[in-house]
């Protein structure tokens, strides 16, 4: 791709931070909304768990794919069809006629943010080619989330009270349409230097684990742990994520390339991404159950009270980034780990919901700990990366995020079901934790020679004997 000025490679970040703003829109307007569809479609605990997982594990199931066909096809191209089938699946949920309906086109939506996110991520790795400037874009990219954290819950609260829940899904029709207008405009097309090849076998285990293991969590509860079909489930889980990894290491173009994981930042980057956003999505879905089923708040005033953390992501993301860009990752992970345990602990601990002021000062708390988080996952996992394979290590990390969140809503909410409130809450202390701990393992100079070493071994020189070699 050749380089851009400076003002064509900030529109190119803004187009993709617009594909990012309809997505993480669509999730913080959606917790809002949960209570009013639980009502109006007479849906279980489980069933507002579907509403979000269902999205969340085709998302994560077709991210690796949609970031390595980027990379074959091409950036653009690929984008350009997530906005489209995104837009589309926004239409649909907005006519949905029962929860069943609306489960399956929160799945078409899926199918659309999976190739946004990532590829997005891709562009903007090929187009910010210097580590302090990408770091900085990425800052900007990840206060988008809280952009989405500070609008969604207010503008949702107000449509669902004002026109009904099918319109929180309206606001993602000019966004995206604005989105693919401005892409074929502006967006430059690159793709990887070499196409690689589709690994059907390795996406369908990636889609038998996920799907299994999110199924069985949720269902749980109500079927009983020790039933066939959960216990089966677990099973199949397990199998899928052994079979992949013996199946990945033979291949030359794996869907998942094993290599990555050698890099003690990018494996810490994944743990972390898992852990920071399982604690995002039973946040969001403990509090948005509270808020107006216990404390009988109205939607808007629901949202509004998220409003603080929303603020602090807003503040922290861009700051996170300029962070990471000057002194590396291990401040802001430490940092975000902090403030994430301790705003779980007020709850877990000391009843932070018995009064205003903890209940605001956990929120602030979170929002401060997911401000700074972001930056680091993503700056880590496309760091040290070739570029012709940015489309899938970025992917690699989006998919982290989606399947910690679905995990989260998951884990949580089947606690939730047996009546484990606290325990709940514990969990989200737990998330906090391995946020610090794992973050603090993998940013020092150990780590950094062990990603420096991969590197090497990811080099587009060093394909050529590992293809070669195969060959024979």
């Amino acid at each position: 791709m050749p380089e851009l000025t400076s003002r064509r490679r900030t529109l190119v970040l803004a187009i993709c931070c617009l594909s990012l703003l309809i997505v993480s829109l669509d999730n913080t307007i959606l917790n809002v909304a949960l209570p009013s569809m639980q009502h109006d479609l007479h849906a279980t605990v489980s069933g507002l768990q579907w509403t979000i997982d269902a999205y969340l594990v085709v998302i994560a199931s077709l991210l690796l794919l949609a970031g390595s066909t980027a990379d074959r096809v091409g950036r653009k191209r690929i984008f350009q069809t997530g906005l489209v089938l995104f837009t589309a699946g926004s239409l649909l949920c907005s006519l949905a006629p029962g929860l069943g309906w609306l489960i399956a086109f929160r799945m078409v939506q899926a199918a659309g943010g999976s190739m946004l996110t990532p590829v997005a991520m891709s562009i903007i790795t090929n187009t910010f080619t210097d580590p302090r400037e990408r770091a900085r874009a990425i800052g900007v990219w990840g206060g988008v989330v809280g952009i989405s954290m500070a609008a969604g819950p207010i503008v949702g609260g107000a449509l669902v009270e004002s026109v009904g829940w099918r319109s929180i899904f309206w606001i993602n029709l000019p966004v995206g349409l604005a989105a693919l207008v401005l892409t074929a405009r502006y967006v430059p097309e690159s793709r990887a230097p070499r196409a690689r090849r589709v690994d059907p076998v390795g996406q369908l285990l990636v889609v038998a684990a996920l799907g299994t293991l999110t199924y069985g969590i949720i269902e749980g509860p109500g079927a009983g742990w020790t039933s066939p079909l959960i216990t089966g489930c677990f099973a199949v889980a397990a199998a899928a994520v052994a079979s992949l990894v013996a199946y990945e290491k033979r291949r030359t173009d794996p869907l998942i390339d094993i290599r990555f994981f050698r890099s003690a930042p990018f494996s810490g980057a994944t743990v972390i991404a898992v852990s920071a956003f399982a604690a995002l999505g039973g946040f969001l879905f403990l509090n948005t159950l509270y808020l107006q089923n216990e404390r009988g708040l109205s939607a808007l005033d629901a949202g509004l009270y998220m409003v603080p953390m929303a603020l602090m992501t807003l503040f922290f993301a861009p700051l996170s980034g300029r962070l990471v860009g000057a002194r590396g990752p291990r401040l802001s992970l430490v940092l975000a780990g902090t403030c994430m345990t301790a705003s779980g602990v007020l709850f877990a601990a000391l009843d932070a919901q018995s009064a205003n002021a903890p209940l605001f000062t956990s929120y602030v708390l979170f929002g401060i700990g997911f401000g700074l988080v972001n930056a680091p996952i993503t700056n880590t996992a496309v760091s040290g990366m070739p570029r012709s394979q940015a489309g899938v290590a970025a992917a690699v990390a989006s998919t982290s995020r989606q399947v910690g969140q679905s995990l989260g809503v998951a884990v949580i909410g089947a606690a939730l079901a047996a009546g484990l409130h606290t325990a709940a809450w514990w969990i989200v202390v737990g998330c906090g934790l391995s946020v610090l701990l794992v973050g603090t393992l993998t940013s020092g100079r150990w780590a950094r020679a062990t990603a420096e070493r991969t590197a090497e071994l990811l080099a587009p020189e060093a394909e050529e004997p590992r293809i070669a070699a195969r060959a024979h």
